[in-house]
């Protein structure tokens, strides 16, 4: 689990206490960021084809691409939008791409390997980096190193030094105990944002970094800064960073060892950046005098503005060619047949690999909760804000149905209040979608980079769910004690708990059937409409709209028996009318009783001969209560398999 606490209490003056060579050595070198295995990647006859969205034929965003990176080298994937670098970025990580075919190699150590193993020793920092808004950048950071490394491999100290080195080599000093942010609560800006992305990777020790436009939303200072230091780490420790980048200043541009230049899926150049000058002065563009050589090339290759296509394309043709036939392209070629002739496996990666330096199963699980628990009481939206909303319906229920007496008028008004009660608090769980779509983009993205799989995520935010950081027993108990007594339900401790426990196990319910659901369809409008038709659907089914002996045969068997709303509503009539008796009016000297029950002749009504208009009988709860939980089960176990399938 997370240092937090003694983050905190050890203090975190970074601007003087922590000693600055200290801090170089944490960040830069040392033995968590050497590297001593991975002499090199490369790939060769790499393509990609996808689905032409208009015309539905196959097209090549990525035609045949090779290149090889060293160790303690930078490499920057260039071109203009929609060339291809963030695809080959994705192929390169062994990432899903979503293509209709991916071929060529991709070797480590002139050698093939699984997925499995790059993501053991490779980081991937996203375009969009998903972070948890609720968290500080101090506890970001802290999370990722405890679901990265293993507790036997890196002392709480070591963890707590590293997390400061990072924090100030990346300029975030004065951030450190800031809220990332979230849609009500302002945070670090978006530059700071990409440089605690990029920390969080970092801190994992890769040998391989891959970077989706890292420098995104960064001003060139900052972009200078970022790249500089990353630069340095691959240099000192023998990493290999490959990053794909838009339009680099000329600090940032030299600052990489290699550049690659794509245009229209193709290899315009790969090699050394200070090679670059020399092939276009030897294909006909020389490069003039103090101009950005990375504008210069991107204005070379993209096409988008130029007003006649034809002689444009020819001539992105002729520098496509010119590259194939250079002198650069066969060294290139040479480089990665002397690595494949030297192949060797990697067979030990100090950095991320082995089993016994990951963290175990349960320490993961337990990482995710306290970061979950962290989370939760943070969560404005997904919890104060439902807290709220419970409570005024609490209020508004206590009060429309204000205090209804044991009597035959008031049983109709009793058993509504016991469905919209219960129906609704269901209907509402939809507030917890954009968090849980939250933990999901954030799980995605440790998936893609080796840290946990579903079981974890599923088992945590399960966990996390049962006392919830006691909301969702927080919201029923608050719901049941402004409602229940208001309104005047059956009296008694005991019966006041069984109609918490079904107002809880409803709640449990409806959580999972959003994890479900937002776990089947990642967007936030899908995921919403979904929940609140599958509730609707829920309410139409329970039994209580069309009692269960007039439900039409296709409902009853296709939904009712599996609508938890069903049993919600059995258990709590159970409780309400299984043991009180209503007072019947009497009108012209004549009971006039609607249900007809033993009592009738004393003008009374026994609350079991409303249990039996909808079919109701006593004494079943607890398997009832056990229906429920299984239905809870399988809409965890459906999410499991979701998210192993969905990534």
């Amino acid at each position: 689990m997370s240092a937090n606490g003694e983050l905190q209490r050890e203090g975190t003056d970074y601007t003087g206490q922590v000693n600055d060579s200290d801090v170089e050595k944490s960040v830069l070198s040392g033995d968590h960021l050497l590297n001593t295995t991975v002499s090199s990647i490369s790939w060769r006859d790499v393509a990609v084809m996808v689905k032409h969205k208009e015309t539905g034929e196959p097209l090549r965003i990525v035609d045949n691409v090779e290149g090889i990176v060293e160790a303690g080298e930078m490499c920057a994937l260039m071109g203009p939008s929609g060339c291809g670098k963030t695809t080959l970025l994705n192929v390169l990580a062994h990432r899903p791409t979503n293509a209709r075919e991916v071929n060529g190699s991709v070797l480590i150590n002139g050698s093939p390997v699984s997925r499995a193993t790059i993501r053991e020793m490779s980081c991937f920092v996203e375009q969009e980096d998903a972070l948890i808004g609720s968290l500080t950048v101090e506890e970001t950071l802290d999370f990722a190193a405890c679901l990265s490394v293993s507790t036997r491999t890196l002392s709480a100290k070591d963890r707590i030094s590293r997390v400061r080195g990072l924090i100030k080599a990346f300029g975030l000093q004065k951030q450190a105990n800031t809220l990332i942010g979230t849609p009500i609560r302002k945070g670090v800006s978006g530059g700071q944002k990409r440089r605690v992305g990029v920390a969080s990777q970092l801190i994992a020790s890769p040998t391989i970094l891959f970077l989706d436009e890292p420098t995104s939303g960064l001003d060139s200072t900052a972009s200078w800064e970022v790249m500089s230091l990353l630069g340095a780490a691959a240099k000192q420790n023998n990493l290999i960073i490959i990053a794909s980048i838009h339009q680099p200043s000329t600090s940032t541009f030299n600052l990489f060892d290699k550049v690659m230049l794509l245009s229209g899926g193709k290899t315009h150049f790969f090699g050394p950046v200070t090679a670059v000058e020399g092939h276009y002065h030897a294909v006909g563009h020389a490069i003039p005098q103090h101009t950005n050589v990375a504008e210069f090339m991107l204005e070379l290759v993209n096409t988008d503005f130029v007003a006649y296509r034809g002689p444009a394309q020819k001539h992105i043709d002729y520098l496509q060619w010119a590259w194939g036939a250079s002198s650069h392209r066969r060294h290139v070629q040479a480089a990665i047949a002397e690595a494949e002739s030297q192949a060797h496996r990697v067979t030990d990666s100090r950095n991320r690999a082995p089993s016994g330096t990951k963290p175990s199963s349960l320490s993961t699980i337990l990482t995710l909760l306290h970061r979950s628990f962290i989370k939760s009481y943070r969560d404005v939206i997904a919890y104060t804000i439902r807290i709220a909303m419970y409570l005024g319906l609490g209020v508004m229920i206590g009060t429309v149905w204000l205090r209804l007496k044991p009597e035959q008028s008031s049983i109709q008004p009793y058993i509504n209040g016991l469905f919209f009660g219960s129906a609704f608090m269901s209907f509402m769980a939809v507030a917890y979608v954009p968090a849980f779509l939250e933990d999901r983009l954030q799980y995605v993205k440790e998936y893609h980079n080796g840290l946990y799989g579903a079981t974890a995520l599923v088992v945590s935010n399960f966990i996390i769910g049962i006392p919830y950081l006691y909301i969702p027993v927080l919201i029923a108990l608050l719901f049941s004690v402004v409602s229940y007594f208001l309104v005047n339900f059956h009296p008694g401790f005991h019966a006041f708990s069984v109609y918490l426990m079904w107002l809880f196990l409803d709640l449990l319910a409806a959580e999972s059937l959003v994890v479900f659901f937002s776990s089947l369809f990642p967007s936030f409008v899908v995921a919403l409409a979904l929940v609140a038709l599958a509730n609707g659907l829920w309410m139409s089914t329970s039994g209580f709209l069309v009692t269960p002996g007039v439900l039409n045969v296709f409902y009853k068997y296709a939904f009712h028996y599996w609508d938890y709303q069903k049993w919600v509503f059995e258990g709590m009539m159970v409780n309400e009318f299984s043991e009180r008796v209503y007072a019947c009016p009497v009108i012209a000297g004549q009971c006039a009783c609607m249900y007809r029950t033993d009592l009738m002749d004393l003008c009374m009504i026994r609350g079991q001969g409303v249990l039996d208009q909808y079919g109701f009988e006593p004494g079943n709860m607890w398997r009832n209560v056990g229906i429920v939980l299984t239905i809870v089960a399988g809409y965890r176990i459906a999410a499991w398999i979701v998210l192993s399938l969905r990534r």
